[in-house]
């Protein structure tokens, strides 16, 4: 649990650089196609997601049906 808190306690100085960083890989040009391609991923994420959870509840809330070799 700790190295979870150590990974992401970040300060102003660490956030500049990996700002810093990502600009001088991609440019200003290509930020906004790589933003928008990672909501695009997280939106069908999200999507998948939703999609998964009403299945199950669905199935969930239909009664379950006994074979008719248990009713004899």
């Amino acid at each position: 649990m700790d190295t979870f808190f150590l990974l992401f306690n970040m300060g102003g100085t660490e956030v500049f650089l990996v700002v810093f960083a990502v600009l001088l890989l991609f440019g200003g040009k290509k930020i906004p196609e790589l933003m928008r391609g990672i909501g695009k991923g997280v939106r069908e994420f999200n999507t998948a997601k939703d999609s998964l959870k009403s299945e199950i509840e669905e199935g969930m809330r239909e009664p379950k049906k006994e074979s008719t070799a248990e009713t004899k």
